[in-house]
């Protein structure tokens, strides 16, 4: 199967929480970060079918030493490929958060010793209770050489 991935559209939020199982009345807020700057909404598609979403939050960090992406929501369809979907989602997650200026990605530790493997593969390490992965801001390698 060939899946692709785009920014989410406020019509693509009934089935983000379809594919979630968040209660309905985050559907709300999930409408409103889908334009807010400092989030990215994400969909996996087949066929224009969502298959997969993903919530990246952006917030401030003096530890990390600028922004945070920390990955809210990821829901891939229980039909569809969850290896590939999950890749795909957490690629254009990385990209998004490195284009917003982060200089790492946070997510929930996964339970299954799976899905962590499949993290590992993707970049990410255990920190405590999270998983991360550093990303380096677009532009960061030009400002150090000066």
């Amino acid at each position: 199967m060939e899946y692709s991935v785009r920014a989410a559209r406020i019509t693509d939020v009934e089935r983000i929480i379809a594919l979630s199982g968040v209660p309905l009345d985050a559907g709300d807020l999930l409408r409103q970060l889908v334009y807010l700057p400092h989030a990215s909404v994400i969909v996996a598609e087949w066929r224009r079918e969502i298959v997969g979403g993903a919530v990246l939050a952006i917030r401030p960090s003096i530890q990390a030493g600028g922004f945070v992406g920390v990955l809210d929501l990821l829901a891939v369809g229980a039909a569809h490929d969850a290896d590939r979907v999950t890749e795909l989602l957490l690629e254009e997650v990385v990209r998004s958060a490195r284009n917003k200026g982060c200089a790492v990605v946070e997510a929930p530790q996964p339970a299954d010793p799976a899905e962590r493997t499949r993290w590992a593969r993707l970049g990410f390490h255990v920190a405590g209770p999270l998983l991360e992965r550093a990303v380096e801001p677009v532009g960061a390698a030009g400002r150090r050489a000066r």
